[in-house]
Order: C-alpha cells, then structure tokens, then sequence
C-alpha cells in the first residue's frame, strides 16, 4: 500500500505537482476530429486546466485560455473567424497564439489590444484525434505511435468521460488476473442477470473466466511487458512468450490478429479521466478501404451489468471512488505489476524535476516516423503488413462497416439512456 502523501504524490494532476508536471511533458489527445468538424470550438479540460479549443475558417486548430480577457465570457462560445475566435459579448479577437487582433469598441488608435494575450498551447491533428500539448518549451514531437499512421486500415474511437481519477484506470493495464474476474466471472453473472443467453457470448466469458498459471512483468524501453500464461495453454504460445504492454504514462496496447487498440487514459483533472478505445481493424491488402474524414466516434456508456469487456472495466474503476485510496489497499504477490508500475511513475518524476525528458518523448524526427511496439503479433499488424494471412473480401469488409456503424449507433443511443 502507499502512505496518504505517497497517494496524493501519485494522483494529483494540477500545475506544479509531481505527476502533473510528469504529465505536462507528454502530448494528449483533447477532442476527436469528429467533434471538430461537427462543432468548430470546444471547451477542453486538461490537467486541471480549464481552456477552448478552435478551428478557424482557414482550418487552423488552435488551444486558448478558457475565458476572454475583457469580460471573462467563456470563450467555448466564440465565432471562429478567418484569423481566430471572436468572443461574442464585445468582439474581442483573439489568433491561435492568443495575441488580442481587434477590439471593435475602442478607438483606432489605442494601442491596448497588443497589451491583450491569452495563455495558448500547442495542437496537432493525428489520426483522427486532435493532441494538445501543454508543457515547458521546446515542445517533443507528437509521438507518431504505429496505430496512429497505418495505412489501409479501418479505425474508430470509442470514448468515455469517467468520474474518477486517471491512476485506477492506467493501473488496470498491469493488473493482469482482474481479466478472470471482471471479464470472466462477472461477464457471466452480468449475462445471467440481463437474461442473455447467445451461446457464443456464454462461451466467450467462460473462456476469459479460466484462472492464470503464471503471470510476469518486464521492464521494456516503451513500459511495461506484462505476460500471461493461462491454465492449459503450451508455454510456447504468444501470450506467454511476448506479451503485451502498457506504454508509459497513460496507455495500453491490446489486440489480436486482425485486430488492435490503444487504450488512452486522459487525466482531465484530479477526479475525471477521459478514456479512448482507439480501435483499428485490419482488412487486409486486397480491400480498399475509403478515406475515413474524419475518423468516426462513438461514446462507450457506463452500465451497472456490462456485457462487454471494456464496460467492465469502466465499471471497475468508477467503483474504486473518485481517487482510489491506497493507503487502505491490501497488496499480493499477484499485484506486483501495480508496483513496479508506481515506483515507475516515481523514477520519470524524478527525471522530470533533475530537468531531463522522461521515458516516450521524442524529439529525433527520424525516430518518429513510426513507432512500433512488441506484442503478441502486434495486434495484427506484422501478419498484415507481411500479406501472410487474407482477412476478408470486399464484399466481407463492407458487411463489417454496415455492422461497426450499427455499433456506433447502438452505443450512442446507450450513452444517452444512461444519461437520462
């Protein structure tokens, strides 16, 4: 277990604390291109920090203060304008560096609006996700992580804001036997209290439900490699020989042939956390697969009985109270993944506050023209990329796309009951 300080060290994200500082050096996503394209500004909350994001009517994203500098009026109302966001109340404009252009009252000669400027960061657009990056200067480069930059591949972003604090959810990426339980064992009893009785999903979560004989952790360059070996399953399979990792500080990569998936954690403040499922198919060389502008989003509900294993794990974690407190936690030898990852988080803090880069920040452009990671075939993308195994058809792919725009429609229409 940690000490109370030890747990407030590890779990506060604001300006000037240890992790929110760690936290600071690192590019995070802040909105879906969907949400962009559909609505131009959006108010973003990262880190504790309160701020709108906007597109001009040239196509330049842009990150500023949350509130114009006159009045305080929350900017998340601005007009997008050629060169910026106008506020609404007195028409005060301001550019993507924050600088003040026009202030329609005043007369032409003062020479107050350059005396006007808003705090404002950097932004990117990557595969289908809008990154902020609101940390010292020089910034790194926006990591170019290989599921962001894979061509011929179909992708979609599923999306949730959690009431709890960013470190219970990054935690579950090292928690390897909670898969038994939250997947297995509690899938099954979900199912049996919802009334399902599809035969394929009882057998899914008996399958997941079956206990580990071994588990192990390893330190890698990007992480952790965490590794599972499942009661009757050959020492010689992939699950126990490569594994998969969680990459520092806030992801996890998950997949299978054809399949893979960042998990991102985003800590909006101390007791919410955005979560993205990044989830990308891969249809194989003999699909063309259409431009995708922008990447479709859908948002994942929380549910009391989720019968899908992602839901479950959101369950878990909103159970843990807005922050988890570990000074009341009993550990086992079994928990040894949380460990090592926390004493992680202690040394790049550190390395932080002696003034170096922490672990995945990237500056060399040649380093980052696309960043692989080790996983149990990748997810896919080796068998892909190598053309050694035929996923499906045209005709097979367009059947998968009518069926993950159901999903989507589906999950948002969840999203809003549970709302409700």
């Amino acid at each position: 277990m940690l000490s109370v300080d030890e747990n407030e060290m590890l779990t506060k994200v604001d300006a000037g604390t240890p992790v929110g500082e760690l936290m600071r050096r690192y590019w995070h996503p802040v909105a879906t291109s969907q949400e962009i394209k559909e609505n131009p500004v959006k108010a973003v909350r990262l880190l504790g920090e309160s701020l709108t994001l906007f597109q001009d009517r040239q196509g330049r994203l842009g990150l500023i203060d949350q509130r114009c500098a006159h009045r305080r009026v929350d900017l998340k109302y601005g007009i997008p304008e050629n060169e910026g966001l106008r506020c609404p109340y007195h028409g005060w404009l301001y550019d993507r560096t924050g600088q003040c252009l026009e202030q329609p009252a005043e007369t032409e000669k003062t020479t107050f609006k350059n005396t006007v400027k808003l705090k404002a960061y950097s932004v990117q657009e990557l595969g289908g996700l809008v990154w902020a990056y609101i940390g010292p200067q020089p910034a790194p480069l926006l990591p170019r992580w290989d599921l962001f930059v894979l061509d011929g591949v179909f992708r979609q972003i599923g999306t949730t804001l959690l009431p709890c604090n960013w470190l219970q959810c990054q935690e579950n990426a090292v928690d390897t036997v909670h898969t038994s339980y939250a997947h297995g064992l509690f899938g099954l009893y979900a199912i049996e209290r919802r009334g399902i009785t599809d035969p394929r999903k009882i057998k899914s979560f008996q399958r997941i439900s079956r206990p580990h004989k071994e588990i192990a952790f390893d330190y890698v360059p990007f992480g952790i490699q965490k590794r599972r070996l499942i009661v009757g399953e050959p020492e010689d399979n992939e699950r126990w020989r490569t594994g998969h990792p969680m990459v520092f500080p806030n992801y996890v990569r998950i997949g299978q042939t054809g399949y893979a998936e960042f998990q991102i954690r985003v800590p909006i403040d101390n007791t919410h956390t955005w979560h993205l499922g990044y989830q990308v198919f891969f249809p194989g060389p003999d699909v063309d697969v259409p431009k995708q502008d922008p990447v479709p989003a859908y948002e994942v509900p929380i549910q009391d009985l989720p019968d899908f294993v992602l839901g479950q794990d959101l369950l878990c974690w909103v159970a843990q109270g807005e922050i988890l407190d570990r000074s009341k936690e009993r550990l086992g030898e079994s928990d040894r993944g949380l460990v090592m990852f926390r004493n992680m988080l202690k040394e790049q803090i550190k390395i932080v506050q002696e003034g170096g880069d922490p672990m995945n920040t990237f500056r060399d452009p040649a380093k980052n023209e696309r960043i692989d990671v080790s996983m149990e075939d990748r997810g896919g993308v080796d068998a892909y990329e190598k053309g050694g195994v035929r996923y499906m058809n045209q005709g097979t792919y367009s059947t998968v796309l009518d069926q993950l725009d159901d999903l989507m429609t589906k999950g948002a229409e969840a999203a809003r009951r549970a709302r409700q």
